[in-house]
């Protein structure tokens, strides 16, 4: 009697953690943090590019952990990770967590024209259908996206460890900070960044034309003559961006400028049109698997910070049922 009340005690059994194919790197470092094996499983791609999977060991009863991003190729990931969470449902587990820690289609978060979707919140419906209890994910391009699950989740940011890496690092050389968001739509969290590095904050202000990826960079609000200048975003993927943002400082008189984001989306050529900016160095994160040849193109004034530690002591507390806000004093 007292042995089965002691084992109805704990709720789900012991972490089994399953990786995809879009962040093997990553899921690796995660494992090693929390020193279990990743759960091995068979994943193959039909000729009619229909993805097969298939679990090497049961999940009945366990606590399980899919860890996959959902960057480029984004379709297969998305259905990769799809797929391995309904396996797992299948195989009877107690609870599923999807571990995304870039979210795709976050930017198609409203109606911002007329007759368009909200995939981002098709995408969280799909997580959810496909028989996730959780999920956890980082910084994604819009708060909301969090009221578009009805499951829990964890909904982490890396600017802390970004802030910590600068503060230890690089904030003896750099003079007269100024944070600089990239637009008026990064202000808040922009202002994070500031807060954390005690500096002040100014602004790119610019307007997007139509439904084109290019935007147009306009003025800046505040003044960064004289001073290095830290110009933060949450994620890169073409560079323009990032290319007005630098010529905007630079015009108003910025001395060094370096550059922090959290997901390294880097399309094609975006590498590239980094490593010719006047940018002293790059901070950012491996949300995204980088390929080596975007590091190199960036020659050596890159810096990727691992998400692992943190998502792997997410994933033991959320196991534990203990508070992760304790983790960032909150």
């Amino acid at each position: 009697m007292t042995q089965h009340h002691s084992h109805s005690m704990k709720m789900y059994g012991n972490i089994k953690l399953y990786a995809g194919s879009g962040s093997p790197d990553l899921a690796q470092r995660i494992a090693a943090y929390l020193n279990q094996p990743l759960s091995p499983c068979e994943i193959i791609e039909f000729p009619n590019e229909n993805i097969f999977i298939k679990l090497k060991n049961s999940a009945r009863g366990q606590d399980a952990y899919v860890i996959q991003t959902t960057s480029s190729p984004v379709h297969y990931n998305l259905m990769e990770l799809l797929i391995m969470i309904q396996t797992i449902r299948l195989d009877s587990a107690a609870r599923i967590t999807a571990v995304v820690p870039y979210l795709c289609y976050g930017r198609s978060d409203k109606k911002d024209q007329p007759r368009v979707s909200i995939s981002a919140r098709l995408v969280a419906d799909m997580i959810e259908a496909a028989g996730a209890d959780r999920y956890m994910t980082f910084d994604p391009h819009a708060g909301q996206i969090q009221g578009f699950f009805s499951i829990p989740g964890d909904v982490l940011t890396a600017s802390h460890m970004i802030t910590a890496h600068i503060s230890q690092h690089l904030r003896a050389q750099m003079k007269n900070l100024v944070v600089v968001s990239t637009d008026l739509g990064f202000a808040k969290k922009g202002r994070n960044y500031a807060r954390d590095l005690d500096a002040p904050i100014a602004f790119v202000e610019k307007r997007r034309v139509g439904n084109s990826s290019k935007a147009e960079a306009l003025t800046l609000i505040g003044n960064v003559r004289g001073k290095d200048v830290l110009i933060v975003d949450d994620e890169v993927l073409t560079g323009g961006s990032i290319e007005q943002a630098v010529g905007v400082v630079k015009r108003n008189g910025a001395r060094d400028v370096y550059l922090a984001f959290v997901h390294p989306l880097l399309s094609k050529g975006a590498a590239e049109r980094l490593a010719k900016l006047p940018i002293k160095r790059i901070i950012t994160t491996d949300t995204v698997p980088l390929p080596r040849r975007k590091l190199q193109a960036l020659k050596g004034r890159i810096t990727v910070l691992s998400i692992a530690p943190m998502l792997g002591e997410v994933i033991q507390r959320a196991h534990e049922g203990r508070s992760v806000g304790e983790m960032f004093n909150e």
